[in-house]
């Protein structure tokens, strides 16, 4: 399982959004990318920070940042959470986990003394450049996307 740290080239993906529409890393070359790997659609963390992502979109989009969540679920259910919660932003489906485990967010978790293969919640932040710039580990939901924001305003300075 590879670590991908700041300053390494992000791995290259393609991923269908909630339309069905394709996403590539490539797309976005010149801008910030936060690219942030959520457990499953429509629960109770992922949801808050799904919504505290697109609440703090306005101010990302004046650093011409873009926001991708991506979860292991299927387009269907990303529209639907989209849907319900009002996400103007691209939610991408790596049902094969396989962009998951390019970046090594697909760990062995353990829920209720329960052991299972998943997504551990990290954010990746991706510069013009096509290299990670920072990442967050175990993150704790509450605060997030504040501190997600305040690193992209650090890059436009």
């Amino acid at each position: 399982m590879p670590l991908i740290e700041p300053g390494q080239k992000a791995p290259t993906f393609t991923l269908n959004d909630q339309q069905g529409k394709p996403h590539r890393l490539s797309d976005y070359a010149g801008r910030p990318v936060v690219l942030y790997f959520y457990p499953k659609d429509d629960t109770s963390g992922c949801t808050k920070e799904a919504c505290a992502f697109q609440s703090h979109l306005p101010r990302l989009k004046t650093s011409k940042a873009v926001v991708l969540g991506v979860s292991i679920l299927d387009e269907a259910s990303k529209a639907k959470f989209a849907d319900k919660y009002d996400l103007t932003f691209p939610l991408l489906a790596d049902a094969d986990h396989a962009v998951s485990e390019k970046y090594g967010v697909w760990q062995k978790r353990s829920l209720y003394g329960r052991l299972f293969m998943g997504i551990a919640r990290t954010t990746f932040l991706i510069g013009g450049d096509g290299k990670v710039v920072k990442r967050w580990d175990k993150v704790k939901v509450d605060g997030h996307a504040e501190d997600v924001l305040a690193a992209v305003n650090a890059l436009s300075r």
